[in-house]
C-alpha cells in the first residue's frame, strides 16, 4: 500500500520504514515535495494527529497517516504531553527539553512517566486512530547517544538501559511508537 506520512523528521520516517515493512510505499512529506511546516494547534496527541493527517489528505487527495507522540511525566501533571516537543521553546531543541525536564524534576521522588503516540490514518477517505504507550522512569541524567528527543532519559520499565542506550533494531521492538504503528500495520492488512 502507498501512503504518504506526514512528517518531515527523516528519524520517525525510518522508524516507522522499518516497522512496516518492505510490502507498504512509505513517503515522507519532502519526498513528495512538501516542505510547510503543519502547525500542531491541537490541545491533545489526537487533536494535532487528526490535525496533521486532515492536511495532507486534502492536499494530495490520497491515503496518508500521520501521529503525534508526547511524554507524560506524573510529577509535573503529566507534562510536557502535547508540547513535548517544544517544552522549552519553539526551536524544538531536544537538549533544551531534556534540560528543562530534568531541572523540574531535580527534587522529586516520583519519577515515573509514559511515552504516548496516537496515529491517524485517512484511508478510502475514512478515519482510524491507534495509540500505543511505554511506561518507564525519567532518569537523572542522559544515558546513550541512540535515538531522538527524550530518548536518553527515559528507561522503560523492566529494562535498565535508557531508549538512547538500546538498538534501533530493539527499541522498535517495544516503544510507544512502534506498538502504535504494529497497531496500525495489522489495521491496514485488513484492506
Amino acid at each position: 500500500m502507498k501512503l504518504i506520512f506526514a512528517t518531515h523528521n527523516d528519524h520517525k520516517l525510518n522508524e516507522v520504514r522499518s516497522i512496516l515493512g518492505e510490502k507498504n510505499s512509505i513517503s515522507g512529506l519532502k519526498e513528495v515535495g512538501c516542505f510547510e511546516s503543519i502547525n500542531e494547534t491541537g490541545n491533545t496527541l489526537k487533536e494535532n494527529s487528526l490535525l496533521k493527517a486532515k492536511l495532507v489528505h486534502e492536499k494530495f487527495n490520497t491515503n496518508c497517516f500521520s501521529e503525534d507522540t508526547g511524554l507524560e511525566v506524573e510529577a509535573i501533571g503529566n507534562k510536557p504531553g502535547v508540547l513535548s516537543a517544544r517544552f522549552a521553546g519553539d526551536d524544538r531543541n531536544s537538549e533544551k527539553n531534556i534540560e528543562k525536564l530534568l531541572s523540574l524534576l531535580e527534587n522529586k521522588k516520583n519519577r515515573n512517566a509514559r511515552f504516548r503516540t496516537v496515529v491517524t490514518l485517512v484511508y478510502e477517505n475514512k478515519f482510524y486512530f491507534v495509540e500505543g504507550k511505554v511506561n518507564g522512569v525519567i532518569l537523572n541524567k542522559k544515558r546513550g547517544i541512540n535515538g531522538f528527543g527524550y530518548d536518553p532519559v527515559f528507561c522503560p520499565t523492566g529494562f535498565d538501559k535508557s531508549f538512547g542506550e538500546i538498538s534501533a533494531i530493539h527499541k522498535n521492538m517495544i516503544s510507544h511508537r512502534s506498538i502504535a504503528f504494529i497497531k496500525l500495520k495489522k489495521l491496514i492488512q485488513k484492506f
